[in-house]
């Protein structure tokens, strides 16, 4: 191998400049083809765009400066001597979107299936480091088998040294990961530390252990769609936050993703120009509530009434529908928006509606991205499988995000707020910079009639008519306490608004608090309960 590697040299010591140039051009335009013209169809047939093209939608239009391209493997057993690919696999490089520089990698699926080895690690982790040391946003674009059989050890080595940067990465820059085929095994879990997973539907799936391996241990017979495709990980586990229907829509979804949120902890979120029409009122907000106070109602129609039109982006829309969270736009400030929905569940806490506001909180704050909470709970689920699977240490989660949370935290309630389930909404008493309520809203321990049997047990079963009495209390307890007024005594909440404006108090509030400071007592860093 020496002696080969000396022939080449002397080779190419031996050639003309042109020669020279030509050579550079030539190994230019094989890498460019990756594994082939061959594969390069078959990436087609599958409805899939090759690395390349996928990093052309993404960027804009000539800014791409690719690092690596020449990299090759270093194996040598089970016949990869014979057989390199330039570029090995991934393309990784620099370029813009919408003007804003990004770090990229994309696999490619042409070569050796797009198998994860050393050199294909060390450039990806070669751009992880240049991220982070020039405070610039990652993507990963995944389309890989997994680790490189044939390299043994080092491919592993490979995927810990990217884990390890994913750790040190999170919360100093921004991290997207787009699943375009297949991530399974050890793959999964630098796109699960990530801050965003996108999905493209019947194309990519992720799973720690596959269709084959399940069935062996647990005699399931499940396809690879439905163990870990776009739509099981957008509805069912909440591992994806974006499902998209083609690889396009997919790309267009990071580069919209990218408009709401800054490039590194200490920078501030994009800024919109914003002209301010003179009146921000929305009176069709006056109409969402139902005079029924147990009706549902779709928080969507409040945020859209609120924020800049068109400008709500939801995370996670099939998950946990319990909850609503998303990215906006008020008078051209990026804010992202927490709100209970009345429409799935009536709103509740659960499991997966507190784990899913709680990751979101955390990122905003990392990311020095505002939060409003528009709040209408009646309190956590009850039940034997939420207790038997910890929606204690789960709703302590997102009581942990929001108490931990430096941004501007504004909270407004709409209707309900119960229980301990009101606390851990972005209470006042939790560090909420300004509290609103509707007139609508109702703030309490529990709902007028569960509290009423309590309170008045006595007197309603000694009652001639218990029924009458129920009611007659319901009505007192409700003119007592089903209201804002109470909280708003207390200074709990800071105003009583009418809905019409709320648009106007809240560009107001964000105003008012772009320059907030507030810092957490010294620490290594908290132990959240996971």
């Amino acid at each position: 191998m020496k002696k080969e590697n000396n022939k080449q040299l002397n080779h190419q010591n031996n050639l003309s400049k042109k020669e020279k140039f030509d050579m550079l051009k030539a190994k230019k335009e094989e890498a460019l083809l990756g594994g082939g013209q061959a594969r390069i169809d078959s990436q087609h047939k599958k409805g899939k765009l090759t690395a390349r093209e996928r990093i052309h939608m993404l960027l804009d239009e000539d800014s791409f400066e690719e690092i690596g391209m020449l990299v090759k493997h270093r194996a040598t057993d089970f016949g990869l001597s014979e057989e390199h690919y330039l570029g090995d696999g991934v393309v990784t490089g620099h370029g813009t979107i919408a003007g804003r520089p990004v770090y990229v990698f994309s696999q490619d699926f042409t070569v050796f299936g797009g198998s994860l080895s050393e050199t294909h690690a060390e450039k990806i982790v070669k751009i992880m480091d240049l991220a982070m040391k020039n405070g610039i946003p990652v993507i990963g674009l995944n389309d890989s088998g997994g680790a490189r059989i044939q390299e043994g050890v080092v491919s592993l080595a490979g995927y810990a040294d990217i884990f390890y940067r994913n750790t040190l990465a999170s919360g100093v820059i921004p991290q997207i990961s787009a699943i375009m085929g297949p991530c399974a095994g050890g793959a999964v879990y630098s796109p699960a530390i990530t801050d965003f997973i996108l999905m493209v539907e019947n194309t990519s799936y992720m799973f720690v252990t596959g269709p084959n391996v399940v069935k062996t241990v647990t005699q399931e017979d499940v396809t690879s769609e439905e163990l870990g495709g776009a739509s099981t990980h957008s509805i069912k586990s909440g591992v994806t936050h974006f499902s998209c229907s083609n690889e396009v829509e997919c790309l267009n979804n990071i580069k919209k993703l990218l408009s709401y949120i800054p490039q590194n902890c200490e920078d501030d979120p994009p800024f919109t120009h914003y002209v301010n029409q003179g009146d921000e009122k929305r009176p069709v907000l006056n109409d969402i509530i139902p005079e029924n106070p147990n009706q549902p109602y779709d928080m969507r129609t409040v945020i859209e009434g609120i924020v800049d039109e068109d400008s709500f982006f939801e995370v996670h829309k099939n998950f946990a529908e319990n909850i609503v969270v998303g990215f906006a736009r008020l008078g051209g400030r990026s804010i992202g928006i927490v709100g209970n929905q009345p429409a799935s569940l009536a709103g509740v806490l659960d499991i997966h509606a507190s784990t899913k506001a709680a990751r979101f909180v955390r990122f905003c704050d990392s990311f020095n991205v505002p939060l409003l909470v528009l709040e209408d709970v009646p309190g956590f689920l009850p039940g034997t499988d939420q207790e038997w699977n910890a929606i204690i240490t789960n709703g302590a989660k997102l009581l942990y995000a929001f108490s931990e949370a430096t941004v501007p935290r504004v909270t407004v309630i709409t209707r309900k707020a119960y229980g301990g389930a009101y606390d851990v909404m972005n209470s006042k008493h939790i560090g909420a910079d300004m509290n609103y309520a509707w007139p609508t809203s109702e703030i309490a321990v529990m709902g007028a009639k569960g509290a009423s049997e309590i309170i008045f047990k006595k007197e309603i079963g000694a009652a001639e008519n218990a029924e009458e009495k129920l009611q007659e209390k319901i009505n007192e307890y409700t003119e007592k306490f089903a209201n804002p007024y109470r909280a708003a005594n207390r200074g709990y909440i800071d105003d009583v608004i009418l809905p019409e404006d709320t648009r106007k108090k809240l560009m107001s509030a964000f105003k008012i608090l772009e320059n907030k400071v507030d810092q957490l007592p010294k620490k290594k860093h908290g132990n959240i309960p996971l």
